[in-house]
């Protein structure tokens, strides 16, 4: 999966989409959302992240020192 299949306006990203907008590797991000560090929904076995937690989470990585 690329960035460019991303919709950029979609509400919901699977955890596939979630590793292309944060360029980040599969693991990491169910590391991540192990850790509760990237907040998701459930829907029966499917995992989806929201938009705004993606967005939340790349925040905060502009706060912390380098």
């Amino acid at each position: 999966m690329s960035t460019a299949d991303v919709c950029p306006d979609q509400l919901l990203y699977t955890v596939e989409d979630a590793t292309a907008v944060l360029r980040l590797g599969r693991s990491t991000v169910y590391e991540l959302m192990a850790a509760g560090v990237i907040k998701y929904v459930t829907q029966g076995r499917a995992r989806r992240v929201h938009r705004v937690d993606l967005e939340a989470y790349a925040a905060s990585l502009r706060a912390l020192p380098n």
